[in-house]
């Protein structure tokens, strides 16, 4: 149902103002008629959208007991309550839920009362409730929206905590060659003065120091810019194509996000598929979920050839950033009429994949950081040994 915020008047002419929740227009009109009320115009009222999506964990934890309660044989009104008596929710998501049971109690249900709420719900819930609703498995759906964000969530926390020993590398990277160039290289200036030629190197290091001790303050600033910059840009439509399609190519990393988008939109589209929702809105569901813009872009002429009477995997094929595998998989699952389960099968193994390229990835990128920090330091220690050395021999032979 939508909220309307209507103008009418009644049997003796006085206009009446106010808001009502209706189907459409045409529900408005017969409700207000039922009151002796006479439509004059109506406007949709936009709520506003809840700014910041629910976390993947979180929804599952919904899901997950709204699956069971409802299995247990309890009203949704009843465990939608529970669901919001539980203690540790937090209040932002508690006022959430609070008004999607308000909503609920005024008849709505729910797939609407979850759209009512802007972004704290995924889309992809949402449809996947709506079509439960009319089939009569919210149980099921909801047991299935569980499972599928859990799994959504772990495999973001395993990217997350692979990353996590690059980033301290990196981090401790800039701290000490910040410390050397900052502190540690300006104490051996006074002795660089003294000589009278400085190897090419030296005169680079103490060049780099000088700027980094005295004007380390236009780094910061210089850093805060391009990253305004980038994010500027990078927000572009055109730009963030380009940058989506990059990723795609790039040596190793092109190969692992290539993975990470087949196994994200094999693993929606095998969930939307088996809830019975047509293969159309399994697409377009799908495609929103996979957070690349070249790959999503794609899918237009897609859905076109499906709606035309295409077999799904020839569609599938002319996808550039998916893997081969998941159009194999969905060939033997075309040929042997077991598309379901063979695009969780997919799905399974492309997960799987996708943590093996990973810890390849973090394998690789630990040994080039520590590579990368080792010739920084080295070529600080060769720079300012290497004037002292000099100044020994022209001291020795000086002597002789």
């Amino acid at each position: 149902m939508v909220t309307y915020k209507f103008v009418a008047r009644n049997t003796i002419g006085k206009r009446v103002t106010g808001k009502l929740q209706a189907n459409d227009e045409i529900d408005l009109q017969s409700r207000l008629k039922n009151d002796n009320l006479y439509l004059e115009s109506a406007n949709e009222v936009v709520r506003k959208s809840v700014s910041k999506k629910i976390r993947s964990d979180r929804v599952a934890d919904f899901a997950r007991s709204l699956g069971k309660l409802i299995g247990a044989g309890v009203s949704l009104v009843r465990a939608l309550r529970i669901i919001c008596d539980d203690e540790t929710l937090r209040q932002k998501e508690r006022n959430i839920y609070m008004d999607v049971l308000k909503q609920i109690r005024t008849g709505m249900s729910l797939s609407e009362a979850l759209t009512m709420q802007g972004a704290a719900f995924p889309p992809m819930m949402i449809n996947m409730f709506r079509s439960a609703e009319a089939s009569g498995t919210l149980e099921a759906t909801a047991n299935q929206m569980a499972e599928y964000y859990s799994k959504e969530y772990k495999l973001h926390k395993k990217i997350k905590s692979s990353l996590t020993y690059p980033k301290i590398l990196g981090v401790l990277m800039v701290v000490v060659v910040a410390i050397l160039m900052g502190y540690v290289i300006p104490q051996f200036e006074d002795l660089f003065k003294q000589m009278e030629k400085l190897p090419a190197t030296t005169e680079i290091l103490l060049g780099i120091s000088n700027f980094v001790a005295n004007k380390w303050y236009l780094i910061i600033l210089f850093g805060v810019i391009f990253y305004i910059i980038f994010k500027l840009l990078f927000s572009i439509p055109a730009v963030r194509l380009i940058k989506d399609r990059v990723k795609t190519r790039l040596p190793k990393i092109g190969k692992l996000m290539r993975i990470i988008y087949t196994a994200r939109f094999a693993r929606t589209l095998a969930s939307l598929y088996n809830a019975g929702l047509p293969i159309i809105s399994c697409l377009t569901i799908a495609r929103d979920t996979i957070d690349n813009k070249y790959i999503e872009s794609q899918f237009d002429t897609v859905i076109k050839d499906v709606q035309a009477g295409q077999n799904l995997s020839e569609a599938l094929q002319k996808i550039d950033g998916f893997t081969k595998k998941l159009v194999s998989s969905v060939i033997v699952g075309e040929e042997t009429g077991t598309l379901d389960d063979m695009l969780n099968s997919a799905a399974d193994q492309l997960e799987y994949d996708s943590e093996m390229a990973i810890q390849s990835m973090v394998a690789m990128l630990e040994p080039l950081i520590i590579a990368f920090l080792a010739f920084v330091v080295g070529f600080i220690i060769i720079s300012v040994i290497q004037p002292i050395y000099g100044s020994y021999d022209t001291i020795a032979a000086q002597g002789k």
